[in-house]
């Protein structure tokens, strides 16, 4: 007997300023440094979703540019939508899911974030507009040879 698959799709948004900073958020609940973003609402739009996530999570309202990446965390079948935006207004603010709310380098985005947070930045700020598709565990990149 076969079963049906349940996923959630999540969205993010690697917010980057002209300087080429990177907004990131540290969450309340365990403290990892994470590009903003979380579930999708059944209701809207994929855009919505990412501007309506990043302004939640740390006052900044953002343009949505393009897609930059699909991630499917297969231990939770999670499949995470992300996009590079450019910050529009507002400033740094907390809520109730973001213990902290920085504007990050690249090279501090990899100190801090655990693999699968950090590529999702990285591979938004290419070049390349062809989105990547990766999968992982939860921590670790599944598809080391395509990560670069």
């Amino acid at each position: 007997m076969s079963t049906t698959p349940q996923h959630s799709v999540s969205v993010a948004g690697v917010v980057v300023r002209e300087d080429g900073r990177i907004l990131a958020i540290q969450r309340a609940d365990n403290a990892t440094w994470e590009p903003p973003g979380g579930v999708l609402e059944l209701t809207e739009t994929i855009e919505d979703g990412v501007r309506r996530e990043v302004y939640e999570e740390t006052g900044i309202k953002v343009g949505v540019e393009r897609l930059t990446g699909v991630y499917k965390n297969l231990a939770r079948g999670v499949v995470a939508l992300v996009f590079r935006c450019h910050p529009e207004s507002g400033h740094e603010q907390l809520s109730d899911e973001t213990a902290a709310v920085e504007w990050l380098t690249p090279e501090e985005v990899t100190a801090s974030m655990g693999q699968v947070y950090a590529v999702r930045i990285h591979d938004a700020l290419r070049d390349d507009y062809a989105p990547l598709v990766r999968t992982h565990d939860g921590r670790v990149l599944l598809d080391q040879e395509q990560a670069s």
